[in-house]
């Protein structure tokens, strides 16, 4: 049983911001699950949200308690529910597919047209419950921490990204070195890429990941020329992989020279409007692009959670902790540009 109300952040005024509040519990339907939420993790779309840029604006209804990436237990459960129990450690599938569209009937979930985002588009996970549907539960093994269930979500950014391509004995390069791009790196080392090089032009950033991945090569581009750097690694004809993960033209742009001809681009970044690019250089080079978004529903849950079992460490990408009543503290931090992941406990809340 549970009270009848919560502790939840959320946006109740179209303006910059969000708002500590106290809401009703949410109803559970009979697909559903009732999730005690224990750790969240502070995403770029909540900075977005919080700023309220022309994104949010045109995006968010208000109000919306805001938040997607979580973990918790399982609390209640609607009476269709199977093959989960009460109790149990979970995160879950921030993203709300329907059932009718080509892609979904076909089983390609993720590429379902008309998805629908907790914290965006439905209630969120910044509050002590979340309603779920059973469907988008992911049970959390016991050698996985509540920290790490809270950022499943981006680190599965990070492996629909990576995974795009076959990495094993191929030089890759990243570009962006935020928490995704970070963990994107830790994983084309665990997928057995020869050299992964990642760049940025923040100095924190490029620390942070010497720190969680040190057998990568950190590159400030405005400090170091890229084309020396292949050199260095005796690449002689340059990078066979590339991951965009900065949302930066210019970036992107870099990538294209940097790549063997036939080289593959996995585009996770988003640039802001409409950027120019040379597709003359993309076909006469003819590299390979594809877009990403989001994560393969169901299959990166497994991949991301095999490799934390066997091997894969991105602990050290989270930084900073807050209590959830401390929350401005935590997205202070992660508007500085300078943390890695920033998690909320709500365990006190």
């Amino acid at each position: 049983m549970t009270a009848n109300t919560m502790t939840a952040l959320a946006k109740t005024k179209p303006e910059e911001g969000l708002w500590q509040i106290e809401a009703p519990v949410p109803e559970i339907g009979a697909d559903d699950v009732l999730i005690r939420v224990n750790t969240t993790g502070i995403c770029g779309t909540d900075i977005h949200i919080w700023n309220w840029d022309e994104w949010a604006a045109a995006t968010v209804p208000v109000p919306m308690i805001t938040g997607h990436e979580f973990a918790g237990e399982i609390v209640d459960m609607g009476r269709n529910v199977t093959g989960l129990a009460l109790g149990q450690r979970c995160s879950g599938e921030g993203h709300l597919v329907a059932s009718d569209s080509r892609q979904s009937r076909s089983g390609r979930f993720h590429l379902d047209p008309g998805t629908r985002g907790i914290g965006v588009n439905e209630q969120g996970a910044f509050a002590q419950y979340l309603r779920l549907p059973a469907f988008n539960v992911v049970p959390l093994p016991d050698d996985i921490p509540d920290e790490i269930g809270a950022i499943l979500d981006p680190l599965g950014n990070a492996v629909h990204t990576a995974l795009s391509f076959d990495l094993l004995g191929e030089d890759v390069l990243i570009t962006g070195a935020g928490p995704i791009g970070i963990m994107a790196a830790a994983v084309a080392r665990h997928a057995g890429a020869r050299n992964v090089v990642l760049t940025d032009i923040n100095a924190d950033r490029l620390s942070l990941a010497a720190h969680v991945v040190p057998s990568v090569r950190t590159v400030n581009v405005a400090q170091e020329d890229l084309h020396d750097v292949a050199r260095e690694l005796g690449l002689r004809e340059g990078f066979d992989v590339g991951l965009e993960m900065s949302g930066n033209q210019g970036a992107l742009d870099q990538m294209v020279e940097a790549l063997v001809m036939g080289g593959k681009i996995a585009l996770l970044g988003i640039p802001p409007g409409k950027s120019p690019v040379d597709w003359s250089r993309v076909v006469f080079k003819a590299i390979t692009i594809k877009g990403v978004y989001g994560r393969e529903m169901f299959e990166t849950w497994y991949k991301m959670i095999a490799m934390l079992q066997n091997g894969l460490d991105v602990s050290r990408v989270t930084t900073h902790r807050f209590s959830a009543n401390d929350f401005e503290k935590g997205f202070a931090e992660m508007k500085s540009g300078r943390s890695g992941k920033v998690i909320l406990d709500w365990t006190a809340t």
